[in-house]
């Protein structure tokens, strides 16, 4: 499994310690995922640094009059290093994984980890996995028609790119119950043409396409977000997850809370 660390240049990955040495000070994370395009297989030289965490609040401040916040966002450029940092509250992830939303998945089962606490992310890992189900589709459909309609209004390699990945994490979701998000890893679910979008966005990530290319790439990506709802009627997941996996989770959560009073 490669270092994530060693995907980042020095200055990038020493402001991202500081940054998250600070914000460890604040809560306690259970992963710390670097997302975004280094996560998807095509970073550039001024890509930012997508930080999205998974954290645990008190539980000495859950049984408090006080409504605890549930996410904290927050995006600064420290040294020329553009950070994206998002964390959500441990139960919030996990309603989420069971949900089929694909962020909170990606979070728990993705490669790309910082830092958190490596015992409870094994033991996330483990729960969360048996309520994969079907209702990743709407997810990743949903995002991925979201993200043709931002290639409709600005047509650039790095919209085309998203629509691509995001369509082919939910294709290898729905046929092998994996969460995988490199399209160096999705070349079963990607056109091989792929490589020529990379290339352009490693370029000139703002350039626009031009109109032979907008013309080819359109088909191209309406036919990949039609491929994950097709893909749904073949897949060996549950239409919805289990009850049991579900009472699992829960029972998993509370004793979670028991050991950060």
């Amino acid at each position: 499994m490669i270092d994530p660390w060693s995907i980042l240049t020095a200055k990038q990955a020493e402001v991202a310690r500081r940054f998250l040495a600070a914000r460890a000070g604040e809560r306690a994370h259970l992963v710390i995922y670097l997302s975004g395009a280094h996560a998807y297989g095509f970073p550039s030289p001024d890509s930012d640094l997508d930080l999205k965490c998974v954290h645990v609040a008190p539980t000495r401040d859950l049984v408090g009059l006080d409504p605890v916040p549930e996410a904290r966002d927050r995006i600064e450029v420290v040294d020329g290093v553009e950070l994206d940092y998002g964390s959500n509250e441990l139960a919030q992830a996990l309603r989420g994984a069971i949900k089929g939303n694909g962020n909170f998945l990606e979070r728990l089962f993705g490669d790309l980890v910082l830092g958190g606490d490596p015992g409870l992310i094994a033991e996330a890992r483990t729960v969360v996995r048996p309520v994969l189900s079907r209702r990743v589709a709407r997810h990743y459909a949903g995002f991925a028609a979201s993200q043709l309609h931002a290639f409709d209004d600005k047509p650039t390699a790095k919209r085309a790119l998203y629509v691509l990945r995001t369509a082919a994490t939910g294709r290898a979701a729905l046929a092998h119950g994996e969460i995988v998000t490199d399209v160096a890893q999705l070349a079963a679910f990607v056109p091989p043409e792929i490589s020529q979008l990379i290339e352009v966005k490693r370029r000139a990530e703002r350039q626009l396409l031009d109109d032979a290319q907008v013309a080819a790439w359109r088909v191209r990506l309406a036919a990949a977000v039609q491929a994950v709802d097709a893909a749904t009627a073949t897949s060996p997941l549950p239409v919805d997850p289990p009850d049991a996996a579900v009472a699992a989770i829960d029972a998993w959560l509370r004793g979670v809370r028991k050991r950060f009073w």
